[in-house]
């Protein structure tokens, strides 16, 4: 059987943590920030944890991770 290939657009996106959840970076944080405040866009550069509605679409596109 032949490899699987994983989703390149999501494997730059999506890191695995030490306990096996899904580290995401946040939306919001690309272009527009001037009107955006001090503690919204500080807030934003912390990444989170990927819902659990969506690890187990994210796991199948990534099945090396």
């Amino acid at each position: 059987m032949p490899k699987m290939k994983s989703s390149k657009a999501a494997a730059k996106r999506f890191k695995l943590t030490g306990t096996g959840k899904l580290k995401r970076s946040k939306a919001y944080k690309s272009h527009i920030l001037t009107k955006k405040s001090t503690k919204r866009k500080r807030n934003l550069r912390q990444s989170a944890v990927t819902d659990a509605t969506n690890v187990k679409n994210m796991k199948k596109i990534l099945p090396y991770l």
